[in-house]
């Protein structure tokens, strides 16, 4: 259709010149531009209206240049840049025979590149970039011998890179970054001996670096970052004497990182990251003392590679200007060299996610031009350095997830930071008032996960501008400070699982845009306030529990169940009826003949919950007792004979699941606290039951959450035969396992309903947010190893809890192996389908490999299919199953009973049924994209727990904020 308007165009035009045109308007030059213009379908800011004007000269025209040649004046350059213009790119272009430049970048052009355009001999200059063309780049561009500039970045480009680019010999710049070219880098870019800056980044090149490249010696920036490029970094690289800017990351480059980087004197920036690229001992870090030679180097980033062994101290011997030094993700252990301190420019230091260990150096006060340190997920121990105070301009401080003791230090005030976070310590003390007293604090305080005490100091309403405060998991007591309610943009605020008494604060009615608000596990006594009711943004509320009493409202947050909890708070009443909650008393008197009965209910009541509140406190204060054989401490003691009535005999009607070691019955018991629970009896006679017990036992024994299953007591007897018998005994969940919803058998009665959309997305962030725990948990974090549906159970409420801890080991990264190991030496498999790739070929086990496992977990909950579904073989599982449909379109892979909440065929439903509907899908594409994220094949690629509970609160608070979306749970 173009094809045929622009040749009746033509047609015209030729016309309009027999009908007395002058010789200048009815050139060649006239013609084709008159052509391109047919072409152009929206020209929304009437750019090229001047174009055709009798009144104007053909050189008038807005982006057209002309030149005065042979006694004509000709087009030499053609400037339509940024002009939102759309339609195709005509190929009469290709007459503009004396053009020299021709840039129509940063419009929204479609269609391909016109490969007529090789008859611009002239042309010195090209750029299209930023637009939408297609197909490949054409084969005879060689022919512009005189090109100096091509610039194709940020289309959609297809195909190769064609060979015969090495032919243009004139070209100085060659842009085609941000594309979708595949296959390998071609040898003959190296006879491009004029090229000064290369840009192939963001494609799918694959294969490995050209040796060829090392030709290329006018280089001065090389961008191959974002790519599948694969093999060792040629050392041919080091030829660049003219190099400044050199960036190869996220690509799959192995090996060492070549010394020969050592001769680019003039380079500012190396980056590196997200490689492969290896160095196990001081012989293979000898490229950072290669690397001492480039002393103009700004930027060095070798993050999230398989980089091992210790740092050596020459690293102090780096540029003295260098600004920006990041390690991340890596394998590198020891200690951080304390002549760090010579770096005396650097602004931002990012070494966390590896096994550092030893003390922060004290050196790093001396840096006083950092603004951001990152030093989590180590293993530092000692306390933090005083001197850290020195830094007055650093902003970012993350210290997260280390051994670090002590208190934290007062000097912090000093520093001007806008985000803090010593979470997952084992800091003690108080919260000094000091850091509450930085104005600058604005993204987040987050010192949780630690053994602070004390009280929470008023000071913390001087943080009127943070967004984040997170205290949670401490030992704080005291009332909950009022002055909160002044941090007046205060969105997240998290005060569980600490020893906070007296009311929830009045004034807390003065945070309007709170969020997110958890203040669960504490001894909180009084009524829910009105207020919470009214917050406009409250997307979810945890108030379980404590001693709370009272009627619970029904409005705002509270009408719908999904966000928002309030269990364990005996003295409530009232609330919407899924809550189940005794009705509120009327307030009527009781007869005259009652008192001694209200009393003596009174009594009882009073009893009842102060042995929950010395339950609660004991739990706080971790004083576990050891779950074995010989039981002490608040759990029951229980006896074979016991557990044989509760079960009838362990009778097959009780038989409630059966696992690898053993099997799980419901039994029905007398006990005051729990009248339904399940007793998971251990086959002793299987191989590895009795190792399955005590890795159980001892996971069991110092954890708790509310998405763990909860442990009542344990057996370690005999039966009536003498055989040895040994069980654990675990609060019923009546509504079995997430399996059983997932995949009902066809032929099973009372089959539960469908799970919907909003249900599986509680039980995602409930099962995440239980291994975000696990694995920091305090003192050592605790490795799951067996994730699946099967072993998730379903309480009463469709809340979610992680059980069988049968596989789990403790997370051991000593010094001596710097590794995630197991505790026997036995090759963990897990589950078939949603074991990590890794533990078929080691032993050692990670918290990367539960992650895995977890992004399996929710691709099977979103899409429903298992990772061993008969469609599935060695050449696709469930991650590329999912990851190849998701870029074209979500619904085809959605599980189609999510689909049925709204109706199976869009045409039938009303508009607001179909707006919800696409709410839906975008939401089911984003957690697929989580579950994605999770599942890599390589675990240093996978999402951070922390980070998948974020994204997935995010995901669905962003679906919930959307009306009129029935609160399920």
């Amino acid at each position: 259709m173009e094809l045929k308007q622009e040749c009746c165009f033509k047609l015209f035009l030729l016309l309009l010149s027999c009908a007395g045109l002058s010789a200048s308007q009815s050139s060649t030059d006239h013609l084709a531009l008159l052509s391109f213009k047919s072409l152009i379908s929206d020209d929304p800011t009437g750019a090229m209206s001047s174009w055709g004007n009798a009144s104007l000269l053909l050189c008038q025209w807005r982006g057209v240049t002309c030149t005065y040649l042979n006694g004509r004046e000709r087009v030499t350059a053609l400037n339509l840049s940024s002009l939102q213009l759309s339609g195709k790119l005509s190929s009469s272009l290709a007459n503009l025979t004396f053009l020299e430049n021709l840039n129509i970048s940063y419009n929204a052009l479609d269609g391909t590149i016109p490969r007529e355009l090789e008859n611009l001999s002239n042309l010195k200059h090209l750029d299209l970039s930023n637009n939408n063309l297609q197909g490949d780049i054409p084969r005879n561009l060689d022919s512009l011998t005189r090109l100096q500039s091509l610039s194709l970045y940020s289309n959609r480009l297809t195909g190769a890179i064609p060979p015969e680019i090495g032919n243009l010999s004139s070209l100085r710049s060659l842009y085609l970054s941000v594309n979708q070219l595949s296959s390998s880098i071609p040898a003959s870019i190296g006879n491009l001996s004029s090229l000064s800056i290369l840009h192939l980044d963001t494609n799918q090149l694959t294969g490995a670096v050209p040796s060829s490249i090392g030709n290329l010696v006018n280089l001065t920036i090389l961008l191959l970052h974002n790519n599948n490029l694969s093999g060792s970094i040629p050392t041919e690289i080091g030829n660049f004497a003219n190099l400044i800017t050199l960036i190869m990351g996220g690509n799959q480059l192995t090996g060492r990182i070549p010394k020969s980087l050592g001769l680019l004197h003039k380079l500012y920036v190396l980056h590196l990251s997200g490689n492969f690229l290896e160095a196990k001992n001081a012989a293979e870090w000898s490229f950072l003392d290669a690397l001492t030679n480039c002393t103009n180097l700004v930027v060095l980033v070798l993050e999230n590679n398989n980089l091992g062994g210790a740092l050596p101290k020459s690293m102090g011997n780096l540029s003295k200007v260098l600004q920006d030094l990041r390690l991340g993700s890596n394998h590198i252990a020891g200690s951080i060299p304390a002549e760090i301190g010579r770096l005396v420019s650097l602004t931002r230091i990012n070494m966390s996610s590896n096994y550092l260990d030893g003390v922060i150096p004290t050196a790093l006060g001396s840096l006083s031009k950092l603004v951001e340190v990152d030093l989590s997920r180590n293993h530092f121990d000692g306390e933090i350095p005083a001197t850290v105070g020195n830094i007055i301009g650093l902003t970012k401080l993350v210290l997260a997830s280390n051994k670090l003791n002590g208190s934290i230090p007062n000097s912090l005030g000093k520093c001007r930071l806008e985000r803090l976070d010593l979470s997952a310590n084992r800091l003690t003390g108080a919260v000094p008032k000091e850091i509450l007293l930085i104005s600058s604090l604005t993204v987040l305080l987050n010192v949780s996960h630690n053994s602070l005490s004390g009280p929470l100091p008023p000071e913390i309403g001087h943080l009127n501008n943070l967004q984040t405060i997170d205290v949670s998991y401490n030992q704080l007591t005291g009332d909950i400070p009022p002055a909160i309610a002044q941090c007046q943009v205060l969105q997240n605020l998290y005060l569980q699982m600490n020893l906070f008494q007296g009311s929830i604060p009045s004034t807390f009615s003065q945070l309007k845009g709170i969020q997110i608000l958890d203040i669960s596990n504490n001894n909180l006594s009084g009524n829910v306030p009105d207020f919470l009711w009214s917050f406009p943004d409250m997307t979810y509320l945890n108030l379980s529990f404590n001693n709370l009493q009272g009627e619970l409202p029904r409005d705002g947050i509270f009408s719908n169940v999904t966000v928002f909890s309030v269990v364990g708070n005996k003295g409530l009443c009232g609330g919407v009826p899924e809550l189940g909650l005794a009705p509120c008393s009327m307030g009527k008197k009781h007869p005259s003949w009652k008192p001694v009965l209200a009393i003596s209910i009174a009594g009882g009541i009073l009893c009842i919950i102060s042995l929950i509140s010395f339950y609660v406190a004991c739990h706080k204060r971790r004083r576990f007792s050891s779950i074995n054989s010989d039981i002490e401490g608040p759990y029951r003691k229980v006896s074979f004979a016991e557990l044989h009535a509760a079960t009838d005999g362990f009778s097959p009607s009780n038989l409630v699941g059966n696992g690898s070691f053993g099997s799980v019955y419901k039994g029905i018991t007398d006990w005051e606290d729990h009248k339904e629970v399940a007793v998971k009896v251990f086959d002793l006679k299987q191989k590895g039951g009795l190792r399955s017990f005590t890795a159980e036992c001892e996971a069991l024994r110092s954890i708790r959450h509310r998405n763990l299953v909860k442990i009542i007591t344990s057996c370690s007897s005999v039966d009536f035969q003498q055989n040895d018998f040994k069980a654990l005994v675990f609060e019923f969940m009546p509504n079995g396992s997430l399996s059983k919803w997932l995949h009902p058998k066809a032929d099973e009665q009372g089959t539960p309903q469908m799970l919907s959309l909003i249900q599986r997305l509680n039980i995602s962030i409930e099962v995440a947010s239980a291994f975000e725990y696990l694995h920091h948990h305090d003192p050592t974090p605790v490795v799951h190893c067996d994730l699946k549906p099967a072993n998730i159970l379903l309480d009463y409420d469709m809340v979610a809890h992680v059980g069988d801890f049968g596989l789990a080991r403790f997370h051991n990264a000593t010094v001596r192996t710097r590794a995630e190991t197991s505790t026997s030496s036995l090759i963990l498999k897990g589950s078939i389908g949603y074991a990590a790739p890794e533990y078929g070929l080691t032993n050692k086990v990670s918290v990367q490999g539960d992650v895995y496992s977890y992004g399996i977990l929710l691709l099977e909950m979103f899409t429903g299919k298992t990772p061993t579904d008969a469609a599935f073989n060695e050449n696709l599982n469930l991650h590329k199953y999912v990851e190849m449909a998701i870029a074209k379109q979500a619904v085809d892979v959605m599980d189609p009973k999510l689909l049925s909440e709204w109706g199976e065929e869009t045409h039938h439903l009303d508009p607001s049924t179909k707006e919800i509907r696409m709410r839906a899908v975008e939401c089911v594409s984003s957690a697929l994209r989580v579950g994605i994220q999770c599942s890599m094949e390589s675990p240093k690629e996978r999402m951070k727990m922390e980070d998948a509970v974020r994204e997935l609160h995010n995901i669905r608070d962003a679906f919930l904020r959307y009306g009129s979306i029935s609160p399920q749970k």
